[in-house]
């Protein structure tokens, strides 16, 4: 009988890490938080030394002092504040895939990005990087929900031991309508990546699949699943013990697969229960992976994680190049390292050159385990796993960019062909088509400037690393968007609105002809003409910016999208008003604006003009107007008609003078002139009935003014 066993099964990284910082609590005064792992085996061991478990931090009363260790699925911000404020000693055990995703999750919240977190929204890790954005993400399996997601700005992140398959399913072709920018990021643990990988290769390769983890294991889920679709015998063994291994004992190959959370040991108790059901005849071989396997996980291998093995015999070290290394010894300048099959030994790790702040007496218990690190110089042979950091990071940036994703780049030069920046150790080149959507005539006026761009062409062969980007592209994009927006805007606006309708609306910029009306976000032109019955020369006469005004649209052009509306016909005209201020016999003061030969017009209000005939200007006789006012001039007059219908007002100002005495021989006895006189006004009186029947007919003030000056 075969076994084979992945080459990643067991504990990962993250998980070792917490399960040994556990081991080494002395149990008093110590809590964790929450199950450190899924793995009911992991966890009674634990409890057995006396550590507390607890599910939230108000499960226990503490007086400040004691130490809390947060297990790998890591816990939301507040979780952090607390305990700070509690005075409790923490041990953050935090896987450093889920530390990431959860400094992503804060930076994008930080930004004004809406979060969106693909996963089980029950699941503890979740749940915490939930905790670094306000609680406020989107935790969802579905497509249809990130596509529904309405926002500016979108950043999703996975679970570190989600499924590879059913995330590219859900991202694929990614483009939101209802999002401007969609940051995705693929935070699914590199070993999480191998160990799906693995279960699928050797769910092919082998007759029944043994699937080991913890009964809340979600990795140890995702693997069953994955070996479920490629063969029909898989079970999902708990406690080794308690599984009937006659059920397989007839296959001649078989596999095994240990969850994340699962120790090692669990592998070799399975053997061991294995062992026992065979004949004495049988044997069984244990294999990590069969060549053929072996070499298809090999071949998934990303290009990141090649350059690790990049270290072959008989070939000496180059700088820049990312080694994995076994830490020899730590000293006080630093660590040694050592490399198979390197040719050199003279290997050193400076302490300043390390990520974490250095601690000789931590890294002493270190000796013996691996370190991936950068050479950073020859003769002697410099490590740096800052460097290595730095490059690694830069190149998943660059994958990201490659994807799509929107960058910044500072422009520092230019040439003919167009403008020139960095973006870490990438040369960016813009060309000249590329700037903006129009023709660029001088580029130095970019020099300084940091553009948004888009990669058209990334380039990372050998010495020459460059980006090829577009800023016109993302202009383009979004002018797209709101041409889009504002059609339907103006869609929406014309289907809602007909001559006659009353509208809100507010100024927002005035013009020599008319002021522009913002109503529902659309601008309206209200004419000057349109805006007061007395007539104004300046819109800000009647109107006043920023400020809420009824309207009444008068003409909808939707083909020029143009709509025309007024003011002053949801105003009362002057003479509308006058029959409630004026009456027939009431003293009134007005200004002189016009003189003609049969009289005055005497302005009472604006837009209310009344006519004193020439005979009715002063009590002695006057052969033109002009003879005894002039325009301008104020004066008191009363009313001695009104036609509210033909909105015409006749005043005397002569009603209101004194009489002047005369001889008593001039009333007896009328002389030649006094007749004269008395024929003349005669003729104004018959001119002044004329020009009431003109009034009658309708002919108006300018036409009579015309006539009698003809």
């Amino acid at each position: 009988m075969i076994i084979l066993k992945g080459e990643n099964c067991g504990f990962c990284f993250g998980v070792d890490r917490a399960v040994k910082c556990a081991e080494q609590l002395n149990g008093e005064n110590c809590f964790i938080l929450g199950d450190i792992i899924h793995n009911e085996t992991v966890i009674k061991k634990i409890k057995d030394l006396g550590v507390k478990f607890i599910e939230s931090l108000s499960d226990a009363e503490f007086k400040g002092g004691e130490t809390l260790l947060i297990r790998s699925h890591g816990e939301a911000k507040s979780v952090f504040d607390k305990s700070k404020s509690l005075g409790l000693k923490i041990i953050d055990c935090t896987c450093p895939f889920v530390k990431k995703i959860q400094n992503i999750v804060k930076k994008h919240y930080e930004l004004g990005y809406k979060i969106a977190i693909i996963g089980d929204a029950t699941h503890p890790e979740v749940i915490g990087i939930n905790g670094w954005c306000n609680n406020s993400a989107l935790i969802t399996e579905n497509r249809q929900d990130l596509l529904n997601e309405k926002a500016d700005k979108l950043c999703i992140v996975v679970q570190t031991t989600y499924s590879e398959e059913k995330f590219n399913k859900i991202i694929k072709n990614f483009n939101s309508t209802n999002v401007k920018t969609v940051d995705i990021f693929n935070t699914i643990c590199y070993t999480t990546t191998k160990r799906q990988k693995e279960a699928e290769l050797l769910s092919k390769e082998c007759q029944a699949v043994l699937v080991i983890g913890g009964a809340r294991s979600n990795n140890t889920d995702k693997l069953y699943d994955i070996c479920l679709k490629n063969c029909n015998e898989v079970y999902r063994i708990v406690n080794p013990a308690d599984f009937d291994y006659s059920k397989i004992k007839s296959y001649n190959k078989i596999g095994i697969v240990l969850g994340a959370s699962t120790p090692r040991e669990q592998f070799q108790e399975v053997i061991s229960h294995m062992e026992k059901n065979i004949t004495a005849e049988e044997t069984i071989t244990t294999q990590t992976v069969v060549s053929e396997v072996a070499q298809e996980v090999k071949a998934t291998k990303s290009e990141m994680e090649k350059a690790f093995d990049s270290i072959r015999p008989g070939k000496d070290l180059k700088v820049g190049q990312i080694v994995s290394a076994i830490i020899t010894s730590a000293k006080d300048e630093g660590l040694t390292l050592s490399i198979k099959d390197a040719k050199r030994d003279d290997l050193s790790l400076p302490k300043d050159q390390l990520l974490n702040e250095y601690d000789k007496n931590a890294y002493q218990e270190k000796v013996g385990q691996k370190i991936r690190v950068m050479v950073i110089a020859k003769n002697p042979i410099v490590f740096s796993e800052k460097a290595m950091e730095k490059v690694l990071k830069e190149e998943a940036e660059i994958e990201e960019i490659k994807n799509g994703k929107i960058f910044e780049a500072t422009i520092t030069e230019t040439n003919k062909g167009g403008l020139i920046g960095k973006y870490g150790s990438y040369q960016v080149f813009v060309p000249s088509s590329q700037i903006k959507l129009g023709f660029v005539k001088d580029f130095e006026k970019y020099v300084g400037k940091t553009l948004r761009l888009k990669a058209e062409k990334v380039e990372s062969r050998g010495a020459r690393r460059q980006i090829v980007g577009s800023q016109k592209v993302i202009l383009e994009a979004e002018k797209a968007e709101r041409d889009a927006i504002k059609a339907q805007k103006e869609a929406e606006f014309f289907g809602s609105i007909q001559e006659g309708d009353v509208v809100l609306g507010t100024p927002v910029r005035f013009a020599a002809f008319g002021a522009f009306i913002d109503v529902n976000g659309f601008d309206c032109l209200a004419h000057i003409s349109d805006l007061s019955w007395t007539g104004c020369k300046d819109c800000a006469e009647v109107l006043e910016l920023g400020k809420n005004y009824e309207f009444i649209i008068l003409k909808i052009d939707q083909e020029n999208k143009r709509v025309s509306i007024g003011y002053k016909q949801l105003q009362p005209k002057p003479w509308d008003l006058v029959a409630e201020k004026y009456q027939v016999g009431d003293v009134v003061k007005g200004n002189v604006v016009r003189l003609v030969n049969f009289g005055a017009f005497v302005e009472i209000e604006k837009g209310v003009d009344g006519l004193v005939h020439v005979s009715q200007i002063s009590n002695q006789w006057l052969e033109n107007p002009v003879a005894a006012l002039q325009v301008g001039q104020e004066v008191e007059a009363k009313i001695i008609d009104i036609n509210i219908e033909k909105e015409k007002m006749t005043l005397s100002i002569k009603a209101l003078l004194p009489e002047i005495e005369k001889p008593a021989d001039e009333e007896e006895k009328p002389s030649k002139s006094k007749k004269r006189k008395e024929k003349e006004v005669a003729s104004e009186e018959e001119e002044l009935r004329e020009w009431k029947d003109d009034a009658d007919a309708g002919v108006s003030i300018a036409e009579m003014i015309a006539n009698s000056e003809n």
